[in-house]
């Protein structure tokens, strides 16, 4: 695999850095972002650093993989982060998310990181489906989605407790005829 398969535009994919510590723990932390990340609990900083000097970027082994969105063109500074999850590869199948820190957003650059992904997990790690799951009111990621190709599957209803509220969330995805 070449570095230009990662490489477009604007946007570079990269493995998890020591320097990403202190940006993944603020993100990590982020409460706004815990419930479509299922997170309930805070991170330490030093849980932050284990997963970075453990993640093997070996997604048949750790079954995810995070990459760092980072802007090739402004020395590298890291954007956001982009993740396949929940790997299953008895069904060539794995979930996407995606996180864009609030400075970067609406500049095209997750749409970068989102085509760069999906070229990667079908043609490099031969994936035969990348699924997300988004709430209805998430309109930005939404757009994004369906742009790169996913289309809607299903909703899952009173799928989301969020302050006692119950929501539904709506799944979507972008399937392999090649594979």
């Amino acid at each position: 695999m070449t570095m230009d398969l990662l490489t477009g535009p604007f946007v570079r994919l990269r493995a998890l850095e020591p320097a990403d510590v202190e940006l993944l723990y603020e993100w990590e932390n982020d409460t706004s972002v815990w419930t479509v990340s299922n997170t309930l609990t805070p991170f330490s900083k030093f849980q932050v650093e284990e997963y970075i000097f453990s993640a093997q970027n070996d997604i048949y082994a750790a079954k995810q993989l995070r990459l760092m969105i980072v802007l090739h063109q402004e020395d590298n500074l890291p954007a956001g982060s982009i993740d396949l999850f929940d790997y299953d590869p008895v069904h060539l199948r794995a979930g996407v998310g995606i996180l864009v820190r609030e400075q970067f957003r609406n500049k095209g650059y997750a749409r970068e990181a989102l085509q760069i992904l999906v070229k990667y997990a079908f043609t490099v790690l031969r994936m035969h489906q990348l699924y997300c799951n988004i709430m209805p009111g998430n309109t930005p990621s939404i757009r994004l989605f369906e742009q790169a190709g996913f289309t809607r599957c299903g909703t899952k209803r009173d799928w989301i407790n969020e302050g006692g509220t119950w929501k539904e969330e709506w799944m979507y995805q972008l399937i392999n005829h090649e594979n």
